[in-house]
């Protein structure tokens, strides 16, 4: 009797509620209210997150699974180690996922492939400033990877303008922000990450040059309060290694405090 022969390497192999966690981060980033994304880099965080009233998706961050691991942030990290953080931490929650998948280790599209078939349902990609056509490009292949596992996956694309502007003038930095977010946006990514400290007119120029509900930014110290940039128009805003940065800074005082003869804190819960 013949049998079809299957080919398994094309065969999606994320779970069945993909599409649906998708398009519910996709709505995110299109809603009216700012999508405040608190990123994870390991699994007992995320579920804690999750089973906070206020999380409606999670985004894990590249230096801070790296530094789980003891490797430095760029791609450092082996790529079978990221995938497999970022699919434990999917296979955790309810809430949809976006992995920073950083430049794509060389095959966006693939890595994007192997992302979501461990339940990933969007991403960051950096564009690092290299040729606009080649970085377009790859965040067109983030999209046709998506298209191929049969996922709307949200792209949330990476322009490091401002993080290697040197010394360029500010107005030359946000055009080429502006130029590089609009080429991303034709590409089908859903939004436009522009990290860095911005200030206000920065911000309104961007929204207004990329777009409403189409920009993402990262909170800093000193960035501007989420209150206002969702009143600018922001899309979505995240934090990046500072929430584990905030996470060590209380583990290692209270440690110092513990060698100093002090007792742990009123009020621990069992999260874990």
């Amino acid at each position: 009797m013949h049998r079809t022969r299957i080919d398994r390497s094309r065969v999606p192999s994320q779970p069945v509620d993909s599409s649906e966690k998708a398009a519910e981060l996709l709505r995110l980033h299109a809603d009216p209210e700012l999508l405040v994304v608190v990123n994870v880099w390991d699994v007992i965080g995320a579920r804690v997150l999750a089973d906070l009233p206020g999380t409606k998706a999670l985004a894990t961050t590249s230096h801070s699974i790296a530094a789980t691991f003891g490797y430095a942030d760029g791609e450092q990290m082996p790529l079978d180690l990221m995938i497999d953080m970022a699919g434990r931490i999917a296979g955790a929650v309810e809430v949809p996922v976006s992995a920073d998948l950083e430049a794509g280790y060389g095959d966006p599209g693939e890595t994007t492939r192997r992302a979501i078939g461990v339940g990933v349902v969007g991403a960051n990609l950096e564009d690092q400033m290299r040729p606009l056509p080649d970085a377009v490009a790859a965040m067109a292949a983030v999209v046709k990877a998506g298209e191929a596992e049969g996922v709307p996956f949200v792209l949330n694309a990476r322009t490091d303008a401002f993080l290697r502007s040197d010394d360029r003038d500010r107005k030359d930095v946000i055009a080429a922000a502006v130029e590089r977010g609009r080429a991303y946006l034709d590409a089908g990514a859903a939004c436009v990450f522009v990290p860095g400290l911005l200030d206000e007119p920065t911000v309104t120029a961007l929204v207004e040059g990329i777009g409403e509900r189409r920009v993402s930014v990262i909170n800093l110290p000193g960035s501007l309060p989420q209150a206002r940039l969702a009143e600018l128009g922001v899309a979505r805003v995240s934090f990046g290694a500072f929430t584990q940065r905030a996470t060590l800074t209380y583990f290692a005082d209270m440690a110092i405090d513990l060698y100093a003869g002090g007792a742990l804190p009123e009020g621990v819960r069992p999260l874990n």
